[in-house]
């Protein structure tokens, strides 16, 4: 039986195959998970969620990427929502004017949620507030260096698991 500690090989890629690496994949998995949620509550806490709450900037800000809108899947596999909250979420964001719902031009069984003007308004003044404060935490923490090397890091695991999901 292997000792989880020990190192072994090493991949090309400088990756580790050793069952050390379980260890430190699942430290780093902690880390990430935890960072992530203080920082959540951080941002929760702020006041500036009178015009959108933090669920509702997620929706409004992945539509903001998207100037043709997406199908209610696309956009459910973009923001942290199951797909019942993300369609009740939906449905008040229509009630309030922010986005609209129209039947995909090729398949009308199929929705595509868009950004109404009042939608981008709301977004982009939430968005200004949401950035500075992002900024001033991260920033706080972490050098740019850092900062840089964190944004590839987890744009790498997203690529990763996007790539899993294709196959």
């Amino acid at each position: 039986m292997a000792d989880a500690g020990a190192s072994t090989d090493s991949r090309d890629d400088g990756r580790s195959t050793a069952h050390g690496s379980a260890r430190i994949a699942n430290e780093a998995w902690e880390a990430l998970f935890r960072a992530q949620g203080r920082l959540l509550r951080v941002f929760e806490a702020d006041d500036i969620w009178q015009q959108a709450s933090l669920n509702e900037y997620d929706v409004l800000y992945t539509l903001a990427k998207q100037p043709h809108g997406l199908s209610m899947g696309r956009l459910n596999a973009s923001v942290m929502l199951t797909q019942p909250t993300l369609s009740r979420l939906v449905d008040r964001l229509v009630g309030r004017g922010l986005v609209s719902r129209q039947r995909m031009p090729d398949d009308s069984r199929r929705v595509c949620v868009t950004l109404t003007e009042e939608g981008r308004r709301v977004q982009r003044a939430v968005g200004r507030r949401h950035g500075r404060l992002v900024a001033e935490r991260l920033s706080a923490a972490l050098s740019d260096v850092e900062l840089e090397q964190l944004r590839d890091l987890t744009r790498r695991l997203i690529r990763s698991v996007d790539e899993d999901d294709e196959r």
